[in-house]
């Protein structure tokens, strides 16, 4: 077995696709007026803008979402020591669902340890091998594995086409929908008030993984028959939760086997989430957000970078091989700036790219900066 793992291994750093962890501690300087923390790491001793992490609102770092977690640990204690079902459900997972609906409008809410174990609880409960499900050709890897392993039948359509989902539903008629709000890596957005029509004219539920459009995006204004949103992106913490109708919940806590046999969330981390919520609901996180967005697309423009179409806080830039995208974050991190290198299997090939993530937490002359260390990269090479 070590034989075969050391030939996989060797096969794929000749691909230029190994993929090794780094050790990367989060910084923790002084905050600004608005109590946002930069976005810096360090890494082997070197201080990195971060622009690789998905922190979008910058609550990760927020004096008000650790003060609540530390309360939490006092009272809660480390974690859970349980399954849900067992005795691992507490006020503060309560709480946190609670709050998860008032922002939503949904009638509950399940608590799971990760978007992919929520993604897949929630597909491998509700599909069989009997069912069909239609998906957008780019829908996240914990989807397309959760309905192979149940051999369910998945017909996808072209990316965001809403002709050829129509086709698709006509031609399996009741077979639920699923999507993206914000596809993670193109940055985009799904027409959503388009699908949700689609779905009632052909009596289809709609499924939303929405891991990265959740108070980010006008996501909220369609109410899907179930919604997947995570905790590690805008909220800044750790977890993931299925929002959908009562019955819906009801079922997935007695049926799920990724809910049934796994751990509760830390309530304690729960207790940072719900106080996460609680500051991201008044908007203006999310304005900075838009306007570090904006900065950041005009100042790649005016020298010549061309990003791919996204007015999300995900900004690819298309670089091609693999070779060419691991050449290019290298440079950046000389140059002290730590960005997402993205190869295939993630992306087709010869679609591999730089995925920048931008943050309220960014601060404009950051953002100039990448700008302008990219366009050396990229003409260096």
């Amino acid at each position: 077995m070590l034989q075969r793992i050391a030939i996989r291994q060797q096969q794929q750093q000749a691909a230029g696709l190994l993929r090794r962890r780094v050790l990367t501690e989060q910084r923790l300087p002084g905050q600004d007026a608005q109590n946002i923390m930069p976005r810096t790491v360090q890494r082997q001793g070197r201080i990195l803008v971060d622009f690789a992490g998905n922190d979008y609102l910058g609550l990760s770092f927020h004096p008000q979402v650790i003060a609540a977690q530390q309360q939490a640990l006092q009272r809660y204690g480390c974690g859970s020591t349980a399954s849900p079902l067992v005795s691992g459900y507490s006020e503060a997972h309560a709480l946190l669902e609670q709050q998860l609906c008032r922002l939503s409008g949904h009638e509950a809410a399940l608590l799971l340890p990760s978007g992919f174990a929520g993604n897949s609880a929630l597909l491998k409960t509700l599909f069989s091998a009997a069912d069909t499900v239609i998906a957008d050709k780019l829908i996240h890897a914990s989807m397309i594995d959760a309905l192979k392993d149940h051999q369910v039948k998945l017909r996808r359509f072209p990316h965001n086409n809403l002709d050829a989902a129509a086709k698709l539903l006509a031609r399996f008629p009741g077979s639920a929908l699923v999507t993206e709000s914000v596809f993670s890596m193109d940055g985009d957005s799904a027409p959503l008030t388009a699908l949700a029509a689609l779905c009632q004219q052909f009596d289809s539920p709609l499924i939303i993984d929405d891991a990265h459009g959740f108070l980010l995006s006008d996501s909220l204004t369609v109410q899907p028959f179930a919604r997947l949103v995570t905790f590690g992106k805008a909220l800044g913490g750790q977890g993931a939760a299925i929002l959908g109708a009562r019955a819906l919940i009801d079922f997935l806590a007695a049926n799920a086997r990724e809910y049934i046999y796994s751990t509760a969330l830390a309530p304690a981390s729960c207790a940072g989430v719900t106080q996460a919520l609680q500051l991201a609901a008044s908007g203006h996180l999310q304005q900075r957000l838009k306007q570090n967005i904006e900065l950041f697309r005009q100042e790649c423009q005016r020298l010549g970078i061309r990003l791919m179409p996204s007015a999300t806080a995900i900004q690819p830039l298309l670089l091609g091989s693999s070779e060419r995208v691991m050449q290019v974050a290298g440079e950046l991190l000389q140059q002290g700036f730590l960005v997402g290198a993205i190869r295939p299997p993630t992306v087709p090939q010869g679609q591999g790219r730089l995925r920048i993530t931008l943050s309220a937490s960014h601060q404009p002359t950051q953002l100039q900066a990448l700008a302008t260390a990219i366009r050396e990269c990229c003409d260096a090479g």
